[in-house]
């Protein structure tokens, strides 16, 4: 049986949203994997929808961001609240999983426009970098 280990830190894959709001907002609309030259193992077309491939995780995962919701392999979040502050995003939001309702507080940097980091509060070092993926 595998272990369970739907947490805030597991929760790392599902990051950023676009909200309506400021001019300046930058676009977190899209795919985005963990691993740019694995974009086409990690997600994959289904009709007019972006979704996960099946062993999408094996490659380094990532997030798909359609308006305020973030969608990863094993999770749903919807953005709460969203702060931009130059070029760091700050977002809360209530993710759900087949198992249970948590609230999550992300923290993105813009690195460039296609390109995001992952910062975790409290956890000076600690970043994960995300590479927008072309449509598939």
């Amino acid at each position: 049986m595998k272990p369970l280990s739907f947490n805030a830190a597991s929760v790392v894959l599902l990051l950023g949203i676009a909200m309506p709001g400021s001019a300046k907002a930058f676009d977190l609309n899209g795919a985005w994997a963990s691993d740019a030259d694995n974009c086409a193992k990690v997600f994959t077309r289904k009709g007019t929808q972006v979704t996960f491939s099946d062993m999408s995780d094996v490659y380094g995962g990532g997030f798909i961001i359609e308006g305020d919701q973030i969608t990863g392999k094993f999770a749903r979040c919807r953005i709460k609240a969203r702060k931009d502050d130059g070029k760091t995003i700050n977002m809360v939001a209530a993710c759900a999983s087949d198992i249970m309702l948590q609230s999550v507080q992300f923290s993105l940097r813009e690195a460039d426009a296609n390109n995001v980091i992952r910062m975790f509060p409290g956890m000076d070092g600690m970043e994960i970098k995300y590479a927008r993926c072309p449509a598939p």
